[in-house]
């Protein structure tokens, strides 16, 4: 984005808070239904609760756009506060079987909080958030549950990890499907026809240009449907970065072994031909090599820009031990 362009003006009753990684942007809309989407890493709970109390006073529903750990992690202390919580019918249908799979929490190593969800929606729903109305639009791709919002009367688009103004999300091959990468560019096009005014995507700044942002990312989409083993790559350098993000690094000589015992590393080796370790050895090398990771202090460390994690808060059990859901 132009330093010289800014981004297009939210509404008075929406407040935006543009978070680093490891923390998925988060959305505050105020009102009688004082409501947040999305709620940033298990990590950083305290925090997210905290910002959203002093501006709302309270929080009555968090909606996520999809459940990958980085938007769900306020989710539990929120909901122990008072807060119900909304998400995507597939997912929310997970979420209250308790599905050892959910959030692939365990599949990505990504500690997610016990939750349950209150709310299951569906496509063309109208939820009440704040003050205004929002319709839920289907936007599988990146999770075969990832929904966007979209409030007509103010143009505004919440787009969850579909694209940024840099990017668009990874997608899953291995768990969701060779058409997954397909379904991805599909939903783009379906939010590019909504023709908003402002797109809030879950990280990075605002889009200045909402029209450039959505020509890019269909751009870049169509690149992992036209080269899958190139999806596969870019989806497990991002894991793994984020990986490195939320332990502070991965010593040097355990990198290997770490990488080695995570069945999405197994599950992209098998896609792309090679032997795990073959993959590991060359996803660390190309990393380095690209100035993605680092080796700093023994350690291996992600190099974008991120907030540490307290380790303490990494303590929390795969979904496969989560207590059963208690009646609300």
């Amino acid at each position: 984005m132009s330093a010289r362009q800014a981004p297009p003006p939210l509404p008075s009753w929406a407040t935006w808070w543009q978070r680093p990684f490891p923390d998925a942007n988060t959305l505050l809309l105020h009102g009688r239904r004082p409501a947040l989407v999305d709620s940033g890493f298990t990590g950083h709970a305290e925090e997210t609760a905290a910002w959203a109390g002093e501006r709302a006073g309270r929080v009555e529903l968090v909606v996520n756009t999809h459940w990958h750990s980085d938007h769900v992690g306020g989710n539990a202390l929120l909901q122990a506060r008072g807060a119900g919580v909304a998400a995507g019918a597939p997912e929310a249908e997970a979420i209250a079987r308790r599905d050892p799979g959910c959030c692939a929490a365990e599949y990505l190593d990504q500690p997610v909080a016990p939750y349950t969800v209150d709310v299951s929606l569906d496509d063309g729903q109208v939820l009440r958030l704040g003050d205004a109305d929002w319709e839920v639009v289907r936007t599988p791709g990146h999770t075969p549950g990832h929904l966007a919002l979209w409030q007509p009367d103010e143009g505004l688009l919440v787009v969850g990890d579909a694209l940024s103004d840099y990017d668009v999300g990874w997608v899953n091959l291995a768990l969701d499907g060779p058409g997954a990468a397909a379904t991805a560019l599909a939903s783009l096009k379906r939010m590019a026809d909504l023709a908003p005014r402002v797109v809030l995507p879950s990280h990075g700044p605002v889009p200045a240009d909402p029209g450039a942002a959505f020509a890019a990312a269909l751009r870049r989409a169509q690149r992992l449907v036209d080269d899958p083993a190139g999806a596969v790559w870019y989806g497990a350098r991002r894991i793994f970065a984020f990986a490195l993000m939320i332990r502070d690094g991965v010593p040097a000589g355990e990198v290997e072994p770490y990488l080695l015992a995570r069945a999405w590393l197994t599950d992209a080796a098998r896609l792309l031909g090679l032997a795990p370790e073959a993959l590991a050895g060359e996803l660390v090398t190309s990393m380095l090599g690209s100035g993605a990771v680092v080796l700093r202090d023994g350690r291996l460390r992600a190099a974008a820009p991120h907030t540490p994690v307290p380790a303490g808060s990494l303590r929390v059990p795969y979904p496969r031990a989560w207590p059963g859901p208690e009646p609300r």
